[in-house]
């Protein structure tokens, strides 16, 4: 999800911080693992992600500390994908994050090593938050955890997107994978945060449309930036689905059709922020979430139905 900034600089340094210092490393580390782990701790990105976590943990009224620990550890989770999706036998990337991809400088071996470094040290501050919540939700969440990051969630999209070629290749089809591969960790940011503060099964069920419709958005925006624009503009490797042979909505349906289902996915979150509002109003810094999105579909698809007219894919 790269979107303008939800959150000022100056809220999200202390995240940048604590993404770089939440995994301490042992002064006997390998020096490979080391320099791997720092090439990837030291570049947090945007912080989008991490900064919502925050957000809707202490509107929901999780301590600010615990707050901050799980806004960390799903960042970590994140970017741990992002290791394991841009190695060779995946989508074999250059770029990420506007510096070269972890397994071109370190091996696959340390890309990996530090996917897994990131992975565990996730885990054991998500355990801190779950057993610092109300204990009749902490079953609740740990399913939660496990069915977006296991085999019915993230593990399963990216398979799916691994062996697209032998899949049919229709709307349904990108939507499943997607729903895996991008929906999954935007549940996690959104409806985690509120299930360990106590928020209401019809809170929930908003919070989760809200992510269906917001995560297909945005996988639709990563697509066409795939299509349309370069490294330069995105900091990742561009141009990949089609010589890769991965799902892309916009190759599906075309770049018009892309936009148009992106707004119409806009326009249904909007409905769902609204009554998510009415029951809690503090949660209103998720308008300017959707916000960034309307002015990603707005910054990546200038002229983009004139350029398929002209003959782009």
């Amino acid at each position: 999800m790269q979107a303008a900034n939800v959150m000022e600089q100056s809220d999200t340094s202390f995240l940048a911080e604590a993404f770089t210092s939440s995994l301490a490393l042992p002064a006997v580390l390998d020096s490979n693992l080391k320099n791997a782990l720092h090439h990837v701790l030291d570049n947090p990105g945007s912080l989008v992600r991490p900064s919502l976590v925050f957000q809707m943990a202490t509107a929901y009224g999780v301590g600010a500390a615990h707050a901050e620990e799980l806004a960390v550890a799903l960042e970590y989770f994140h970017t741990a994908s992002l290791l394991f999706d841009d190695l060779p036998c995946m989508d074999n990337a250059l770029e990420r994050r506007g510096a070269p991809c972890t397994h071109l400088v370190y091996g696959e071996e340390g890309a990996i090593l530090t996917a897994l470094a990131l992975i565990n040290r996730a885990y054991g501050l998500t355990w801190r938050a779950v057993a610092n919540s109300a204990r009749t939700g902490q079953a609740q969440a740990l399913d939660f955890i496990e069915g977006c990051l296991g085999v019915g969630g993230l593990l399963n999209g990216q398979s799916f997107d691994l062996h697209y070629a032998a899949l049919p290749r229709t709307l349904e089809t990108t939507d499943r994978i997607a729903r895996g591969k991008t929906v999954s960790l935007i549940r996690l940011t959104l409806a985690l945060p509120a299930m360990l503060g106590g928020a209401s099964p019809r809170e929930i069920q908003l919070i989760e449309r809200i992510s269906l419709f917001w995560g297909l958005g945005y996988q639709i925006v990563d697509d066409l930036k795939d299509v349309l624009q370069n490294a330069a503009q995105t900091g990742k490797t561009a141009a990949r689905d089609e010589s890769l042979g991965r799902p892309n909505v916009a190759a599906v349906i075309g770049i018009c059709g892309a936009v148009q289902r992106l707004t119409r996915l806009i326009e249904l979150g909007d409905r769902v922020l609204g009554r998510l509002l009415a029951l809690r109003p503090e949660l209103d810094f998720l308008e300017r979430l959707r916000g960034a999105l309307q002015q990603e579909l707005e910054r990546v698809t200038s002229n983009s139905c004139a350029l398929e007219e002209r003959g782009m894919p």
